[in-house]
């Protein structure tokens, strides 16, 4: 049961990593635009993996880049699309977000990032007619409290290009080692593609944060992901790096055909099969000591990682500032 209901946006209590408690917007009408990402449950063992509780914004589902290890094989695995991409009704998601910041804004209610990238390619729908990015900045413009976080592979950025750069959006560029993506990130654009329509987009003002995620331990990975950020930083400076390594959820197993990926795994957690402890901690430790190192870099966080890696590298999870919030 939700804790009250206003104007059809639910509140609920939820348990934050610091150890409050805060009253927070659970969702908005039936929650199918709208609605709080909390699968991750409050970590407790020193195995469980810390990840905040951010807003989601479902504006569609599916993506066209066919990723091997896509989360999205298995969670939408009973659809009979699968993970084609489907967009919803954009009357309803625009009546939603109003209702949202009716709500929300202007009354102490603390600022929120609604991430539209977390079931579907924020950047997919730019080329078919009616851009998402134009249609859901203009609604974002109408506030100035909260914003609104694209992840994406893709490389459509034209329509970002040509809008009036505000506050509102922050871009998360999903980038990897050039041989990983190659091999696994079946139809993705190019690393040094993604790369540049991130510096552009970094150029003209926009906010530009970058998710190096699934790391893989393949084969010298250490020269492979350390060409990646010498890539980067000879192109733009993000203003984030969120790091991550390979992991895999039962259901995301059994429902992929390239099944290449899976011997890397062999350590269990209560977000699925991942890199064995040592593995993920080198990869770590050898990309963030290159980042203060060489570009004296350290707004890092890591994704999905346990409290047992947080706290091997002595940072309060407690603090934690990655992608998905402000």
């Amino acid at each position: 049961m939700s804790l009250r209901v206003n104007n059809g946006v639910k509140y609920d209590y939820y348990p934050m990593l610091d150890g409050s408690t805060k009253q927070l917007v659970k969702q908005v009408r039936d929650g199918s635009i709208i609605k709080r990402f909390d699968k991750t449950p409050l970590p407790k063992a020193s195995n469980d993996v810390v990840c905040p509780h951010f807003l989601e914004l479902k504006w569609a589902y599916g993506c066209p880049f066919n990723c091997a290890w896509c989360f999205l094989k298995g969670t939408l695995r009973f659809l009979p699309t699968k993970t084609c991409p489907i967009v919803k009704d954009y009357k309803k998601i625009e009546s939603h977000l109003n209702m949202f910041f009716d709500e929300t804004v202007g009354n102490g209610y603390p600022n929120e990032i609604l991430n539209s990238g977390e079931i579907s390619d924020s950047l997919m729908y730019e080329n078919n007619g009616r851009s998402f990015s134009k249609f859901i900045l203009n609604i974002f413009d109408t506030q100035d409290k909260h914003k609104v976080l694209f992840l994406t592979k893709s490389i459509w950025i034209k329509n970002l290009l040509k809008l009036k750069v505000n506050g509102s959006p922050i871009i998360s560029f999903s980038l990897n080692a050039s041989r990983v993506s190659k091999r696994w990130e079946k139809r993705a654009p190019p690393i040094r593609k993604r790369i540049e329509a991130a510096r552009q987009l970094w150029e003209v003002g926009y906010k530009v944060r970058i998710r190096i995620d699934p790391m893989v331990p393949i084969q010298n990975w250490n020269i492979h992901y350390r060409n990646l950020v010498d890539r980067v930083f000879s192109n733009f400076e993000p203003e984030r790096i969120t790091i991550g390594s390979l992991r895999g959820l039962q259901s995301t197993i059994n429902n992929v055909i390239d099944k290449s990926w899976v011997k890397y795994l062999s350590e269990n957690s209560n977000w699925g099969k991942r890199i064995d402890f040592n593995t993920r901690f080198s990869m770590y430790f050898d990309i963030i000591n290159y980042l203060k190192e060489n570009f004296d870099f350290k707004n890092i966080a890591l994704c999905k990682e346990t409290i047992r890696m947080w706290n091997k590298f002595r940072i309060d999870y407690k603090k934690m500032k990655c992608n998905c919030t402000l």
